[in-house]
């Protein structure tokens, strides 16, 4: 697939499936799946870094628009993007030279289990630590962090799983 048309795919099909479907999820009062963070995970790597970046903003952004939530999706998202390849040097023990070869399907799941699952601990932290914006209830951004963490990891695996079982 054309990676133009594979990028905006996966934009707006995360986008919506968070606004119109996940964002109603509200799993024991607290427990919410922020799916849409598989579009830093999956943007394909490249020297160039403005574009995703702009459009990880983008995306938390327009999120923020639809759940009113006033630019915590988007300055998470942002920051998980920003360090991303971090992330992929130190984890995945990828170079600069293998960014053009890079497909996160032939990587070992245990290096891509830790990959995701930092990324979405990142995420999730910095989201309900700016919710709550308040050092008392720092054990509630902790469980909530924790327990929407878990929930989407696992959506992000299932769907991986699914999809990854189609092609």
């Amino acid at each position: 697939m054309n990676k133009v048309v594979y990028i905006t795919f996966l934009f707006f099909s995360l986008l919506l499936l968070q606004v119109l479907l996940l964002n109603n999820i509200l799993f024991l009062g607290y427990i919410n799946p922020y799916l849409y963070v598989a579009f830093v995970i999956f943007y394909p790597l490249k020297k160039e870094r403005y574009l995703f970046l702009f459009l990880s903003f983008l995306l938390g952004l327009s999120i923020d628009f639809f759940s009113d939530s006033g630019g915590i999706n988007a300055f998470s998202l942002l920051f998980i993007a920003y360090i991303r390849l971090f992330f992929i040097r130190v984890i995945l023990k990828k170079t600069e030279q293998d960014y053009l070869l890079f497909d996160l399907y032939q990587e070992p799941f245990g290096k891509v289990f830790n990959y995701v699952i930092i990324l979405i601990v990142i995420h999730h932290f910095i989201l309900f630590s700016l919710a709550n914006f308040s050092t008392q209830n720092f054990s509630g951004v902790l469980i909530n962090t924790l327990y929407s963490s878990i929930f989407t990891s696992v959506l992000f695996f299932l769907g991986t799983y699914i999809i990854r079982k189609k092609k």
